[in-house]
């Protein structure tokens, strides 16, 4: 009997050192942490991109507008995992146990790593998250409205809809739309799965062909660039690092490119209609400091943006031949480069 009250009291005290150690309350860190009363904050990206890092950057600076600034009052640990599926549960697992305040997770598989970390660990550390298409589907939250869970943030679900219509404005006798996109990335099939619904109103055919490392991509082009007209890249954090590579084979066959956001027509795709990723991050940002003011991130919806703005790359169009109508001159950012 005594033996069995000695059992029930180490599993207890167990628990509450698991529970307690990973709280993201000043009060459970100690009270040394708390006179110092610097925020900390640990920031996931599976991989550097223009897209994601234009994410990050807008989050930072939505702290800095709110008082919450690197070097005065909150302490960034920046992590990146290289594109590396295992690192990103390996950061995760870090910030937990260095007990942060917050973690924003740019990504979905960054942001399904963090998730993973404050369950496994039993705690409720808050998870913003940004530059995830779904977050239902992913895991990492019951709906957009009401989370349920220790996360919030933003999607860039991407108005695929609107990219299939510059599709027609630009390049009008397409039919067959090329897509190369990760097959272990959630983020990635969902995408593919939008864009076979929208194809059947533009009359599209949709020629798919997956890929399992960035490797793989250039034999992927060589495969499927003889049977499409236009090649659609995704919000897909293996095909934006490889855009370059990209670009320049669609080129070599007289092959436009459009993209799911900005960075990719920087990068030499001919046009997009979508986010701002810096925008994204910004508006996470004030999600965060929402959270770092005591709301709990179940009771902060996840949104989508829902301004979209129109990119076109003046010298993709003069590579490819292309005349852009002016109705889209007039309403669109134009850029250069990527273009060799």
């Amino acid at each position: 009997m005594v033996g069995k009250k000695i059992s029930i009291l180490v599993s207890g005290l167990l628990l509450v050192s698991v529970l307690g150690g990973c709280g993201n309350t000043k009060a459970s860190k100690g009270k040394e942490e708390a006179k110092e009363n610097i925020i900390k904050i640990g920031i996931t990206q599976i991989v550097e991109h223009p897209a994601l890092d234009s994410a990050r950057e807008g989050f930072i600076q939505a702290l800095k507008e709110n008082n919450y600034e690197e070097g005065k009052n909150v302490k960034i640990d920046f992590q990146n995992a290289q594109g590396d599926m295992p690192t990103t549960q390996t950061i995760a697992d870090k910030f937990v146990n260095d007990k942060v305040d917050l973690i924003l997770a740019i990504s979905t598989p960054s942001a399904q790593a963090a998730y993973n970390a404050t369950l496994k660990a039993k705690c409720n550390i808050p998870i913003a998250i940004t530059a995830v298409t779904d977050p239902v589907e992913a895991g990492l939250v019951n709906s957009l409205e009401n989370s349920g869970t220790n996360v919030t943030g933003t999607s860039d679900a991407a108005p695929i809809d609107a990219q299939f219509k510059i599709i027609n404005k630009l390049v009008p006798t397409a039919k067959k739309i090329g897509i190369i996109y990760n097959t272990s990335e959630v983020n990635s099939e969902i995408q593919v799965e939008e864009a076979e619904k929208f194809a059947s109103d533009f009359n599209f055919k949709i020629i798919t062909q997956g890929i399992t490392s960035e490797n793989e991509i250039p034999q992927a082009l060589e495969s499927i660039l003889s049977k499409v007209d236009v090649m659609y890249t995704l919000k897909d954090n293996m095909i934006a690092s490889a855009m370059p590579i990209i670009t320049k084979e669609c080129f070599k066959k007289n092959i436009p490119v459009i993209g799911a956001e900005s960075a990719h027509v920087k990068a030499g795709a001919l046009a997009t209609e979508g986010i701002s990723y810096h925008q994204l991050g910004y508006e996470t940002g004030l999600k965060a400091v929402k959270i770092l003011k005591g709301t709990k991130p179940s009771e902060i919806p996840v949104e989508t943006q829902k301004e979209t703005s129109v990119v076109i790359n003046e010298d993709a169009a003069k590579k490819l031949k292309i005349q852009i109508l002016e109705e889209l001159v007039l309403k669109a950012e134009m850029v250069t480069g990527g273009v060799e």
